[in-house]
């Protein structure tokens, strides 16, 4: 069994910061990339940034030079610094985990049950 577990979401004001964490736990043998997506009402999923295994970093346009991601692999954490927040960050923030549970698994995609951003103008 493997979960991912977000946390740091909340209300803030625009302009504001917040920091979410996913903690991947359970039984893992390795963890590839992980990613944060977001989701707002009416809305499709997006990919808001990822990390992999290395260290190497992707974002999103809309929030690039704002947010930054990081990961502790002796904690199996993923996190999200969100700096300088807007209304339209707004949204459930959902943690992904690309991982395999052993030597002879093959990778899968685990998801996080989301945490709710509000921003408010």
């Amino acid at each position: 069994q493997v979960q991912l577990v977000e946390s740091g979401g909340g209300l803030v004001q625009a302009g504001g910061s917040l920091r979410l964490s996913c903690a991947a736990s359970g039984s893992i043998f390795s963890i590839n990339a992980m990613h944060w997506y977001r989701q707002a009402p009416g809305k499709q999923r997006e990919l808001v940034a990822v990390i992999t295994s290395g260290g190497n970093r992707n974002y999103a346009d809309s929030v690039k030079g704002r947010f930054t991601i990081s990961r502790d692999n002796a904690k199996n954490t993923v996190y999200l610094q969100m700096n300088s927040l807007k209304p339209e960050d707004t949204a459930v923030y959902y943690c992904n985990g690309v991982l395999r549970r052993s030597a002879s698994d093959y990778f899968h995609n685990y998801w996080g049950q989301g945490t709710q951003v509000t921003v408010s103008s």
